[in-house]
Parts: C-alpha cells; sequence; structure tokens
C-alpha cells in the first residue's frame, strides 16, 4: 500500500515565508522525497510482545504522502508506528527509509520524527528550549539553532510562547511545541501517534489544519489513530489494522465507501450490516437473504455465506411506496428518530432494523415519529456483498 503523495512541492501560509534563501537548506530533504517513487517500504514486519503480535505486515509511503493507520485500541498500530520510529525492533522484516535500511539503525540516524499522544515535553525546559534540544544535541551552533527554532515557532504558530514552560500550556500548545521539536532536525519521515486524541473539538480542528499544512509543505506523514473520522479528514491513503494484521488499503473514499470486511464495514460506523446467503447466477440481478428479508443486488460472487453492507445515506424514506428505480422496497415503522453528527438518523423496523440517514427538514414533511408508517427504498447497486 502506498501513501497518497504530491506531484510537486506547493508551499502556502507560513511555509511560503519560510522558503527564504536562508531557509532552503532547511526544506531541501523535501524536494528529494519527490525524485523517488517510494520513500517507505515496510517489508513483512512481525513482532511478538508477549501475547500479542504483529504479522507479516507490508507497505509504502510515497513522498509528501500522509498515510494514516487505523485501528483500535489494541490492534497494534502504535507497535507498527514504535517500529518504523526504531522504538522496538521487529523479529523479522525490513524498514526501508528512502532507499535505506534502518531496521537495526539507531533511533537518532534513523531520519524520523517522533510525536506521541501526551506531547512529551521537558518539563524543566522552556518551550524555546524544547524546540532548540535536538539540534544543540546534534552539535548545531547558537545561531543557526535561534534560525531555525523561529522558523518552526512561525509555522506552528508558538512564537508567543517561547519563553514559557510546558506546564503552563494547553494542550494544543503543547502539541504545537511537540511538532516543532519533531520537525527540528528535518525529518525525512514524521510519525504521530494519537496525536488529536487529548484534544477538545476545536484543538483538534486547529491542528488538524496545521498537520494539513505542514504535510502540504512536502513533509511524509505516518499517523496513527483510532478515530475514523480524523483518518477521513487527514489522510491521502489509510491502513486499516485489526488484530496485529493490515486488513484493508486504500484511499479514504475505498476503504469507507467500499469496506473489505465487516471488521472494517463496523469499525468505519457502518450501521447496516446483515449476515445472510447470497443466492442465484453470476452476472445478474442477485438475491440475498437474510433474517427473512430478501435483497436485490449486484454481485459476481458466487453463491453462500456472506453479509451486506448499506449506507444509511443510501436509502430513502417516504411515506407511500415508491414509484421508482429502486429494486428494494421494504414497508417499515419507525421505531426513533435522533439527531446524528450530520443530519438525523431514523431507525425503522422492516423485520430487522434499519438505520436511515435524513436531513431534519425531511423528518418535519415527512411526519417522521416513532410508530410511523414509512416505505424504505434502495437501489440494488447500493448494496455491497462481502463474502464471509
Amino acid at each position: 500500500m502506498r501513501g497518497s503523495g504530491h506531484s510537486d512541492l506547493h508551499m502556502h501560509g507560513p511555509w511560503r515565508s519560510f522558503l527564504s534563501v536562508s531557509a532552503l537548506p532547511f526544506l531541501c530533504c523535501f524536494a528529494c522525497f519527490h525524485q523517488n517513487m517510494t520513500m517507505l517500504k515496510v517489508e513483512n514486519i512481525s513482532v511478538r510482545l508477549g501475547k500479542f503480535e504483529l504479522r507479516d505486515i507490508s507497505f509504502e509511503a510515497d513522498p509528501g504522502g500522509y498515510f494514516v493507520l487505523l485501528g483500535m485500541s489494541g490492534s497494534g498500530k502504535s507497535v507498527l508506528l514504535q517500529v518504523v520510529g526504531g522504538l522496538i525492533r521487529p523479529d523479522g522484516g525490513r524498514v526501508i527509509l528512502n532507499g535505506r535500511d534502518i531496521t537495526n539503525e539507531k533511533i537518532q540516524k534513523r531520519g524520523v520524527g517522533l510525536v506521541f499522544q501526551d506531547s512529551a515535553l521537558f518539563p524543566h525546559m522552556s518551550v524555546y528550549r524544547n524546540i532548540a534540544y535536538p539540534l544543540v544535541s546534534a552539535g548545531i551552533g547558537g545561531k543557526e539553532v535561534l534560525r531555525r527554532v523561529g522558523q518552526l515557532a512561525e509555522i506552528t504558530r508558538v512564537g508567543h510562547l517561547l519563553k514559557r514552560s510546558p506546564r503552563n500550556l494547553s494542550g494544543g500548545e503543547q502539541q504545537r511545541v511537540a511538532l516543532a521539536r519533531a520537525l527540528a532536525p528535518e525529518p525525512e519521515l514524521l510519525l504521530l501517534d494519537e496525536p488529536l486524541s487529548s484534544l477538545d473539538v476545536q484543538l483538534r480542528s486547529d491542528l488538524r489544519a496545521l498537520l494539513r499544512e505542514i504535510n502540504g509543505g512536502g513533509q511524509t506523514i505516518i499517523h496513527v489513530t483510532h478515530d475514523y473520522e480524523e483518518a477521513a479528514m487527514l489522510a491521502g491513503r489509510i491502513g486499516v489494522i485489526e488484530n496485529g494484521t493490515v486488513v484493508q488499503t486504500g484511499t479514504p473514499a475505498e476503504v469507507f465507501l467500499n469496506p473489505g470486511s465487516e471488521f472494517v464495514a463496523r469499525f468505519v460506523g457502518i450501521r447496516n450490516i446483515f449476515g445472510g446467503i447470497l443466492v442465484g447466477d453470476t452476472g445478474r440481478l442477485r438475491n440475498f437473504i437474510a433474517g427473512g428479508i430478501r435483497f436485490n443486488l449486484l454481485s459476481d460472487e458466487p453463491p453462500g455465506e456472506g453479509f451486506v453492507v448499506v449506507r444509511a445515506e443510501d436509502i430513502v424514506i417516504s411515506v407511500s411506496k415508491p414509484s421508482t428505480s429502486a429494486v428494494n422496497n421494504f414497508p417499515a415503522t419507525v421505531m426513533s428518530v435522533q439527531p446524528a453528527r450530520v443530519g438525523t438518523e431514523v431507525m425503522v423496523d422492516t423485520g430487522m432494523e434499519l438505520g436511515v440517514l435524513v436531513s431534519e427538514e425531511s423528518v418535519a414533511s415527512l411526519g417522521l415519529v416513532p410508530g410511523k408508517k414509512v416505505w424504505v427504498s434502495l437501489k440494488a447497486s447500493a448494496i455491497k456483498y462481502i463474502r464471509r
């Protein structure tokens, strides 16, 4: 699997002023990224930690890409990130960065920057000294340190905080400082482990915008999260991890609109998932029987057990039997009407429960209240079948 990359370097916002003649060396590594087809290769990585195991994980990320590893807590995504970062030594496999095998390389020499959920700032150092730390440790001189810290503070918008102690910063401010520190040594790869999970809604939004801007400046990012909405907002490509194995990769649209397994479908928030049996000949309209309900759908899979996935927004609800091209029409009873993150979720009983996503205006115009008799309809093409 590959991370999504930009075809050329686009600089905007703080990055534009960052590209002065004196600043060019600081970002020169970004330009070289784009000369390579693949920047990061993770090949057949296996790790055993007690009873937990990562098994033969492979993926690739292109230069300038934003790749998100998405999985539930305990799925192994953070372990995999730490393998790439050099914090955990794998039992098998290789990590290749820009053609260089860094599997057994020391953390300081890998060419990666890491940001963790808790920011991990040095509490006894000022913000300035935190950002400067990797530069001073590398033996870089005072004036150059001052210049780079100033540039990074501008990018991450922490210039007014440089004299402050990390103890006196908000969670969002601490993560901005952690980002600046991680970027200071000019990493080829930026690794983010749940960087937004401890922040409130507004701070998450602000930091997402900053991450997009940093990535837009050419920085390749590998980001670990359990939040599929966060992944959808940031990723160019996504890898979904389940129980130590990558089970699906692709663009956000490919993963969320065409989940490759029941786990992926449920994990990305699809409510309407039904197990049953596919019948009928391939190459024509098929029947899927689930709980006494017969769905008409399109599939070239052989008959057998599996499940169907139906997105709530692909179901149409009406107060009378529809006269449309949809081949799936079911009488139903409204069970509940609840606000959703976007629109309103209406749960209906057709013999099995279906979740339907509608607008507030539709709720009002159709008079949707619990107990109301309605019809629901969906096209055959809106139903995705996945074999077991």
